[in-house]
């Protein structure tokens, strides 16, 4: 579908905007949770200075260039988005120019990693993915805003009182200071067809139910077996599970964090490091039940290293091959019951050309209430984090204005017309309450159980080395759900593993 997405190297794939997908589906709110990657271009290399403070450009229109999506160009940003940052207090002495590449996460990161090491001093303003904002930092390669003249305490306040929590912690440094602005985060949540359910028994007051308190695993393998049962359906429940980092940042991350399990150790402590330092946890039980869990869905209970009291064969081996596209098309065609995805899933599927509003959206199901799950940021309805930031080249030759833009696009006004252009969720939880929000098409139906996702949602584990770690969860995951997989031992590997990596960072 699309391959504007945080997730693109996860798996979404063809060559789609979101801009023209808007349009195909007819509904302002069109691929919410999409968001584009630059990865071209060739700014100029000029001398670096500057320092922060009060914006003073004598007079003179000051240029700034925001390397960015593609869907944001032309008439999108001139005459739809950038005329709301003039309103909400940016000068228009200040021009924002968008500089767009293709679509590409992987493209953008390893361009921006160029630039910034040649010490380019355009563009003054990065889009930058929330999954590897954390490593430019640590490279000292982003403004940090904290100690910035002009990026005041408001600001901060705002941003660490009013935003999801998971979103601005990628955006900080080790010692908190921050050093990007949140622009839109992306929350996975489970879909599923009202109309199956409601012919397995299931109605209304579940539904609305569900839209805020999930169901457990183990409630969720039976209502999905009910579904099955009742229903003349190819699948119940389609996910995603290839080996590739949309298994180890994502959906593993969900199975694990939903038993109380955690990559390495208390996330309160250890997500984002010390590398080499700190923990490493997959081969305890609760990682290793999560593993058998999705064994039963996929091979039944009968199969080995499996769960007794959960339902089986709910979900296909052709899981372990499907990434984001794949494993929606057959729910948004009518061929499943259930289906986990990222917002941009929600509005296709319930889009009046397909689902509709037989489309229904809760929270990820848990194994472990948050009292009963071992580490802090466990348990319940656990959902991974994505999103995107904004931040500021250091070698800028204008960042007080670029911190201006900052500000402004941390405005309500601005934020809203994200979401009714372009369908970016809000970065705030009480603008997902808001009536402004529930008239967007489609996706203001769906707010509530974004909301409780939001809420709920935990980052992946990056660090420099989360790469090369990445792929080795992914691997060991894959394998282990395989119908010969042995998940003890699997892990018992992946533990190894982890360990070398660490301990040569």
């Amino acid at each position: 579908m699309v391959d504007s997405s945080s997730h693109e190297s996860d798996g979404r794939d063809g060559s789609v905007s979101r801009r023209n997908f808007v349009r195909a589906v007819g509904a302002s709110g069109a691929a919410a949770g999409l968001a584009g990657c630059v990865g071209g271009g060739d700014p100029e290399q000029t001398d670096t200075s500057g320092t922060i403070g009060n914006v003073d450009n004598q007079g003179q229109k000051t240029t700034l260039q925001w390397a960015t999506d593609p869907d944001f160009q032309g008439a999108t940003w001139n005459k739809e988005l950038q005329p709301i940052l003039y309103n909400n207090g940016l000068s228009k002495d200040i021009e924002v120019n968008v500089l767009a590449g293709p679509s590409v996460t992987d493209n953008r990161r390893a361009q921006y990693q160029q630039w910034l090491a040649a010490g380019r001093n355009k563009p003054d303003l990065l889009y930058m993915d929330s999954g590897w904002t954390i490593p430019f930092i640590v490279r000292n390669q982003l403004l940090n805003l904290s100690q910035a003249g002009n990026f005041g305490q408001e600001y901060m306040q705002q941003l660490e009182n009013e935003y999801f929590e998971a979103s601005v912690s990628t955006a900080k440094g080790p010692n908190g200071d921050l050093f990007a602005v949140p622009m839109f985060p992306d929350f996975p949540t489970m879909q599923y067809n009202k109309k199956y359910l409601q012919n397995a028994g299931f109605g209304q007051s579940d539904f609305d139910t569900w839209a805020t308190d999930s169901m457990t695993w183990q409630k969720f393998s039976q209502v999905t077996n009910q579904a099955l049962q009742n229903n003349d359906l190819q699948y119940g429940y389609t996910f995603q599970a290839n080996a590739y980092e949309g298994l180890s940042c994502c959906d593993f991350n969900e199975f694990m964090s939903s038993w109380g399990g955690a990559y390495f150790g208390n996330p309160e402590k250890y997500l984002f490091g010390p590398v080499g330092d700190r923990p490493i946890t997959v081969n305890e039980p609760q990682v290793v039940n999560a593993i058998k869990m999705v064994r039963t869905f996929i091979h039944g209970s009968n199969a080995k290293n499996t769960l007794s009291r959960y339902q089986g064969n709910i979900a296909p081996p052709a899981v372990m091959q499907w990434t984001e596209e794949p494993s929606r098309k057959p729910f948004t065609n009518g061929d499943a019951a259930m289906h986990r995805n990222w917002p941009y899933a929600i509005n296709i599927s319930g889009s009046e050309d397909n689902l509709g509003k037989d489309l229904g959206v809760m929270p990820i199901p848990y194994a472990k209430t948050k009292q009963e799950a071992k580490y802090p940021m466990t348990g319940g309805p656990v959902a991974a984090l994505g999103g995107w930031h904004n931040a500021v080249n250091p070698n800028s030759k204008n960042p007080e204005a670029a911190i201006e833009v900052l500000k402004a696009m941390m405005s309500d006004e601005f934020k809203y017309k994200l979401f009714e252009v372009l369908g970016f969720l809000p970065p705030e939880p009480k603008l997902l309450t808001s009536q402004r929000a529930k008239e967007v098409p489609v996706m203001g139906r769906y707010l509530e159980p974004l909301r409780v996702a939001g809420e709920n949602a935990i980052p992946r584990p990056v660090t420099p080395v989360w790469p090369a770690e990445s792929a080795k969860i992914a691997q060991q995951v894959n394998g282990a759900f395989s119908k010969g997989g042995n998940p003890s031992k699997a892990m018992t590997q992946l533990q190894a593993q982890l360990e070398a990596i660490e301990s040569s960072a």
